[in-house]
């Protein structure tokens, strides 16, 4: 009998790795990657392979080309969901070169979402962010908190995708969407085996602090010293990307409960604030490693603080983050020193 199958899109990178680990070894279902590596390692299926004993099934498709995109995905049997992933992420390089983001990120879900309606896909999980809410100030925020004016192209991409799911799930009847919004995904699979490592220079700060720690980057900028908060720095609601590679089966499972069609959407974080500054000195309590970092201007795209409120999905989807910050650290750095011993090999 063939097993049901879900497709990520995305699967190289940073969540979508950890998501089809979560997958692989939590569900019955037959897992497929589609990725097109431009900001990914193919190399991050090996390690995969390595922590689930399972082979990854992967297609190489470029997502903004529509006929590839209907094509692959037509040509996988008895799919039952679709987790996307695949978009570009990075904030500053959003604003420097928005075409690219608007091409890429809304490109790609348009295609995706189509090739869903044609063969008939139940499910569909769409990866958005907490920088759709902009600069909000009642904190925390919830599902229900008004969306503020984005303060990047990255962010607006991630407003416009989740009305182009809900729009969409007007007309795709016998198809139910969740849009899950991470907060700041950190951190490292548990074997320190897996962990973010783009292709392009890390703009995220965890990736920033282990290759400074490690001597790969000379230094830490914290961009901006001078926010209304408690110490001057952005403040973020960091959360393991094991919990949120947790969630993804979580919300798939919810999704196949559904009674009726629709569109639902969830907040991922932990609940609670930790300044850019507090993040770093954690990292240096945990590790031992002294940062070099300073305090440089503020960067155009950041928010001042956001956290969340994660009630909906305590008690709809029965998530919540289970690892604290200085686990974070802990298997970021562990992953960034694994990495060491291998190019030394």
């Amino acid at each position: 009998m063939a097993l049901d199958t879900v497709i990520v899109t995305g699967g190289a990178g940073y969540i979508g790795s950890h998501t089809l680990i979560e997958l692989m070894e939590r569900t019955p279902y037959r897992v497929v990657s589609m990725d097109n590596h431009a900001n990914s390692n193919p190399r991050a299926y090996e390690r995969v392979e390595a922590i689930t004993g399972r082979k990854v099934t992967s297609v190489r498709v470029d997502l903004c080309d529509r006929e590839a995109t209907l094509r692959a995905i037509a040509s996988i049997e008895d799919v039952i969901g679709v987790i996307h992933f695949a978009a570009f992420k990075s904030v500053p390089e959003s604003v420097s070169d928005p075409g690219l983001y608007y091409r890429n990120n809304i490109g790609s879900l348009l295609n995706v979402l189509e090739a869903v309606r044609e063969s008939k896909v139940p499910r569909f999980i769409f990866s958005s962010s907490c920088s759709v809410f902009g600069n909000i100030a009642a904190l925390p925020v919830s599902e229900e908190t008004p969306l503020g004016e984005p303060e990047s192209p990255y962010a607006h991409t991630k407003q416009v995708g989740e009305r182009i799911v809900a729009a969409h799930m007007r007309v795709m009847p016998g198809t139910r969407a969740i849009s899950l919004r991470y907060f700041n995904p950190v951190g490292a699979h548990a074997s320190g085996h897996l962990g973010e490592d783009p292709i392009n220079p890390p703009t995220n700060l965890v990736p920033v602090i282990t290759r400074a720690a490690i001597g790969r980057i000379p230094e830490v900028v914290v961009h901006g010293g001078d926010y209304d908060t408690r110490d001057g720095s952005c403040i973020r609601d960091y959360v393991h990307v094991s919990d949120i590679a947790s969630a993804h089966v979580k919300a798939l499972d919810y999704a196949g409960n559904l009674a009726a069609e629709g569109h639902s959407i969830f907040n991922l974080g932990t609940g609670s604030g930790v300044s850019v500054l507090e993040a770093v000195h954690t990292f240096e309590e945990v590790t031992g490693q002294r940062l070099n970092f300073r305090v440089g201007p503020r960067r155009e795209g950041d928010v001042a603080a956001i956290y969340s409120d994660t009630a909906k999905a305590a008690r709809m989807l029965g998530w919540k983050a289970e690892r604290g910050l200085k686990e974070m650290m802990a298997t970021a750095w562990a992953w960034e020193q694994h990495l060491r011993e291998e190019r030394g090999k």
